[in-house]
């Protein structure tokens, strides 16, 4: 066995020894943080009774986040799920605690857990994201990857294909295709580049091809012409040559959250749930926008108003932009923005047309002359959209959605692509924080999309902190 594929041992255990170091950190921290160096005991058993607790403490801990399956390969590189098993075990390990505390009348220092807790579970969370940069480097160079037989129609195999590959820190390369019951099928898959291992609906001749490319996984995608019986065959087979199976229904761009499964007759039915942005939610939602906003216009206050003298310095003219924009449900509404271009840039842009670098409905040019010298340091690292609180403080705009269109855009949009019109546009958003203006139009709309269908507030907080890199990287900002 090659050192690569052995990857998901060494990941397992690289993550053991993280873990033990940072609960064993943790937990001796936090005791000596509490009772010092040289504890002051009322007497000898009390010492040696918070020795044990801390020595088990650490070594359950250890072991929970092991039974939680935190550690496994399937989840590592791509996805919050790494993270929530990280913290499920670790607050249920607390919670059993307390309850064990409290039924046998063990008064447990509270600044002992207090300072356990919240420090280990930062101390895991850090360590697994800095195991996760390294395992996405690997990915990124081709390595430390699942290797994948795809099973299904051409068009499926094609679209399965091409996501697995946008997605290369998901650890999923497809190394060759199967299309059982397409006799007419082509020796290399067009659209993929894969090689079409067989079109036999029989068990045998896919086990045949997974030994060929020497696949470590089978992913069944939309249209494969199996029969249930000969797929539930090739289960029994692959499991007993340790070769995963994944299931690929022919969703996209759906949340973990909107989807549930249910058994009935032995059939794993999926159900997907209606994205609904109402209520509580949307309540939640505006609170949310309004209390962070505000804080925000409270500390950039001072900087914002450095900004402002540097623009009027710079060139001529207001130092606002207020630019109509179309907002929820088709409301228009005046974007404000620090003044980044001349006076006159809408009525050049009809010079400028020509250049557009842009596409679909979109004008971008990376070297856009319009463009003051103060504004392309704003417009580099964002600083220019930070007035825009205060369209969120008013209720124009949310921190977090769609970016913002211009009514001639709209005017271009096809009918799904209003969609993006369902929820308020955002400061930030996945556009921001998957590459700006790098973005193909195609893209943008499909990450608009993707965050109407499946919005959360836990999507929110983790869109803002991505935020923050993306501003300091300044990537397709121009």
């Amino acid at each position: 066995m090659s050192e690569d594929a052995d990857w998901r041992g060494r990941s397992s255990r690289l993550l053991g020894l993280v873990d033990a170091f940072v609960v064993v950190w943790a937990v001796v921290g936090a005791f000596l943080i509490r009772f010092g160096a040289e504890p002051d005991f009322v007497g000898p058993a009390e010492e040696v009774t918070y020795i044990w607790l801390s020595a088990a403490l650490a070594i359950v801990w250890w072991f929970m986040l092991g039974a939680w399956n935190s550690r496994q390969s399937r989840i590592l590189g791509s996805g919050a799920d790494e993270y929530k098993r990280v913290a499920a075990a670790s607050l249920w390990l607390f919670g059993i605690v307390a309850i064990v505390s409290y039924v046998l009348r063990f008064d447990t220092a509270r600044g002992y857990v207090g300072l356990a807790l919240p420090v280990g579970l930062l101390g895991l969370l850090l360590g697994r994201w800095l195991i996760r940069q390294h395992l996405n480097i690997k990915r990124r160079q081709g390595r430390n990857m699942s290797r994948l037989l795809l099973l299904g129609g051409p068009g499926a195999v094609s679209h399965l294909a091409a996501s697995l590959d946008r997605a290369r820190n998901a650890g999923y390369m497809p190394v060759a295709a199967y299309m059982p019951g397409f006799e007419g099928a082509a020796e290399i898959e067009p659209d993929s580049g894969l090689r079409v291992l067989g079109t036999k609906p029989e068990t045998e001749s896919i086990v045949s091809a997974i030994e060929a490319c020497g696949a470590d996984a089978v992913a069944v995608s939309a249209g494969v012409q199996l029969h249930p019986q000969t797929l539930r065959h090739l289960g029994w087979e692959l499991a007993s040559r340790n070769v995963g199976l994944i299931m690929a229904p022919a969703l996209t761009d759906v949340a973990g959250p909107r989807i549930h499964t249910q058994q009935v007759a032995g059939l794993p039915l999926i159900h997907v749930t209606t994205p609904t942005l109402e209520g509580g939610q949307r309540v939640a939602k505006r609170l949310f926008d309004i209390v962070v906003s505000a804080l925000l216009i409270l500390l950039a206050a001072p900087a914002m108003a450095c900004v402002a003298v540097l623009v009027k310095l710079d060139s001529p003219g207001p130092i606002l932009f207020r630019q109509e924009r179309v907002g929820i449900e088709g409301r228009h509404f005046r974007m404000l923005k620090f003044r980044s271009m001349v006076v006159d840039a809408e009525s050049k842009l009809q010079e400028l047309a020509d250049q557009n670098e842009g596409s679909g409905p979109l004008f971008k040019m990376k070297n856009d002359p319009r463009i003051t010298r103060i504004g392309g340091a704003l417009r580099r690292f964002s600083i220019d959209e930070l007035p825009q609180l205060f369209n969120v403080f008013s209720g124009s705009m949310s921190l977090v959605g769609p970016r913002p269109p211009l009514p001639r855009e709209v005017e271009a949009y096809e009918s799904d692509v209003r969609r993006r019109l369902l929820v308020k546009p955002g400061v930030t958003g996945l556009w921001q924080v998957s590459g700006r203006s790098n973005l193909s139009w195609q893209d943008s709309v499909r990450l608009d999309l993707y965050y109407v269908e499946n919005w959360s507030l836990a999507g929110d907080l983790v869109i803002i902190l991505r935020t923050v890199r993306a501003v300091f990287h300044s990537t397709g900002a121009y």
